[in-house]
């Protein structure tokens, strides 16, 4: 087991679902995301899907832990979380995207999203040793 703070951790992997609350509300990016996807909010199964969604946050906090190590300084984290969150996440999503024909506003609303999820981590990792 890498030495990190698995506590830390699973709050960091919590918080995205916090954050992902209010981004695909329609306080924020909700009503335009539905509206990009085609998703309707009745078609899938939220224990599922939430399920689902939590076992990957948890996957992505632990391995973004693990790569920060045990004691990250908070400045380096929020950078290699600004890193990680454009450069492979965001850049992922803009090949994927463009592959798929999905528009630039969908790429800008899921990789903004996990951008912000990185460096949420990253806060709480290089806070919380």
């Amino acid at each position: 087991m890498p030495d990190i703070n698995i506590l830390a951790t699973l709050v960091a992997a919590v918080s995205s679902f916090f954050l992902g609350g209010l981004w695909y509300s329609p306080v924020l990016f909700g009503k335009t995301w539905m509206a990009e996807t085609g998703v309707k909010g009745d078609e899938q199964h939220p224990g599922k899907v939430f399920g689902t969604a939590f076992v990957f946050t948890l996957i992505s906090a632990f391995v973004f832990a693990c790569l920060l190590g045990p004691a990250p300084e908070l400045m380096q984290s929020i950078k290699f979380g600004l890193l990680v969150g454009i450069g492979f996440v965001a850049a992922s999503f803009g090949i994927n995207y463009q592959f798929s024909n999905k528009s630039f506003h969908l790429l800008l609303i899921d990789a903004g999203y996990h951008c912000g999820q990185f460096v949420i981590y990253a806060v709480i990792l290089g806070l919380w040793h």
